[in-house]
């Protein structure tokens, strides 16, 4: 009897943080989009905008790298102040990743997947102790589309891309905004056949 496969629900991530690892550093926002749906049959982009989740968070310590968070543009002393704490952020996202994904599994995708999902999944267990997707449901894009064009992985960087893949929105390093973007390049990858016709 053939096995039933549940079909995947690719979830968007983005996150901001003041330094390079969770733990000494803090993740100060998080961005999600959900992308689209792919079962045994095909992949179905979803509208990025639609089901988004965003957050900015309180700072759970004193360190940070000044220039890692001048990416974000966010103010650090207004997050201490007003940020949400990390235990009901990610609660709240673990929530929002369940009711958007009810029968699938859902699996967070990242531009790179490695750092953001390192931070994403640190929280997840500290804060709530579970994940939603589970210990290793992500898929990182770059990986992707290096595998999709044939190319070693450090050769790859989004101005490698043919430009028909990137999404016409700017990359603002506010983690909703790159969230929706990066939602638009995964679905433009899933559909992305670098070499149409019969070998």
């Amino acid at each position: 009897m053939a096995r039933t496969v549940k079909p995947s629900l690719y979830i968007s991530v983005d996150i901001e943080a003041d330094g390079p690892i969770p733990g000494p550093y803090s993740m100060i926002s998080l961005g999600a989009a959900v992308a689209g749906r792919q079962d045994a049959d095909r992949y179905v982009p979803a509208d990025p905008e639609a089901h988004t989740f965003y957050r900015e968070l309180r700072p759970i310590s004193d360190d940070f790298v000044p220039q890692a968070l001048a990416v974000s543009g966010l103010d650090r002393d207004r997050l201490v102040r007003e940020g949400s704490e990390p235990a009901v952020a990610m609660a709240e996202f673990s929530a929002w990743v369940r009711e958007v994904a009810v029968g699938a599994q859902p699996v967070m995708s990242g531009y790179p997947a490695s750092y953001d999902w390192t931070f994403l999944y640190w929280y997840l267990i500290r804060f709530t102790g579970a994940s939603p997707f589970g210990h290793s449901g992500c898929m990182d894009m770059k990986t992707l589309y290096a595998t999709k064009a044939r190319l070693p992985l450090r050769a790859v960087a989004k101005g490698t891309m043919p430009r028909e893949l990137l999404s016409r929105r700017r990359h603002t390093h506010h983690a909703l905004d790159d969230a929706v973007e990066q939602a638009e390049l995964f679905s433009n990858l899933m559909a992305w056949d670098p070499t149409p016709g019969p070998r």
